[in-house]
């Protein structure tokens, strides 16, 4: 299973996004940032051949945007958590697959001092009993759950280069980092349980300077698994670009090998 957030599908499109599609081995692609209405993409986007897509669009035309690929066709598809104020936000679309729900999110940039950090910290308000709940209810059905998608949060001072120029930052704030934790008490960060104790691996880097070619990014980009479908995870890779110019988003693919 895949994540990534496309910064722009449209333009990914053009960039080598659709090769990318061809050449993978995932069975689920969930994609974020995709500001684009299913009518704007490209035939061989808004439904490439072999694949099942579920387009989640933002009512603000041009922002956000989530979408599902899948090799199997859903048995359901829910679009929001019951927000009245997110669910039209192109944020969080969700698929129930064979023994598990998962889930395509992008959470709120934020910026400190701004209503766009105070929407962030509404949308983590709303969204952390959901998770639970979903947990719960997943657990009921004998169901696991996986939520891919760009967090927006750093978790730790592993998970960002230039973590000390960033405590006062957006995306790495003391109480982001501690709803975090939250989330983690009730699932697991896969990437981060395969890859214990190291720096990274990063799934951002800024287009500004050289961050890419110095590695100077953020990992902001998760699975994030009910524990028992974590125990299964076998592999977790960052498809990182092999050079500044063959990227086609700021962000790179975080793709987990589960055993299911």
């Amino acid at each position: 299973m895949t994540s990534v957030n496309v910064n722009g599908l449209r333009a990914a499109a053009k960039k080598g996004f659709v090769d990318w599609l061809a050449a993978t081995g995932a069975d689920v692609v969930c994609l974020q940032e995709v500001r684009a209405e299913a009518h704007q993409l490209p035939d061989d986007v808004r439904e490439p051949a072999g694949w099942h897509t579920v387009h989640a669009p933002a009512a603000a035309k041009g922002r956000a945007g989530v979408s599902v690929y899948s090799r199997r066709e859903p048995d359901a598809v829910r679009v929001g958590f019951g927000s009245a104020e997110f669910d039209g936000s192109g944020r969080y679309a969700e698929v129930d697959l064979p023994g598990v729900t998962v889930a395509s999110l992008y959470l709120p940039s934020g910026e400190v001092g701004t209503e766009r950090q105070d929407e962030k910290e509404r949308f983590m308000a709303e969204f952390l009993p959901y998770l639970v709940a979903l947990r719960a209810r997943a657990a009921a059905d004998g169901r696991e759950v996986l939520v891919c998608g760009d967090w927006n949060i750093a978790h730790t001072e592993a998970d960002l280069k230039n973590w000390k120029a960033n405590r006062k930052s957006a995306g790495f704030l003391p109480e982001e980092r501690a709803w975090l934790t939250e989330v983690f008490a009730e699932y697991t960060d896969v990437v981060r349980a395969l890859h214990p104790g190291v720096e990274g691996p990063y799934s951002w880097w800024s287009y500004r300077g050289r961050a890419f070619d110095n590695d100077s990014g953020w990992r902001i980009d998760y699975h994030v698994a009910t524990p028992a479908l974590a125990e299964r995870a076998r592999k977790a890779v960052v498809e990182r670009a092999a050079s500044h110019d063959l990227r086609w988003s700021d962000h790179a693919p975080v793709t987990v090998a589960y055993a299911v």
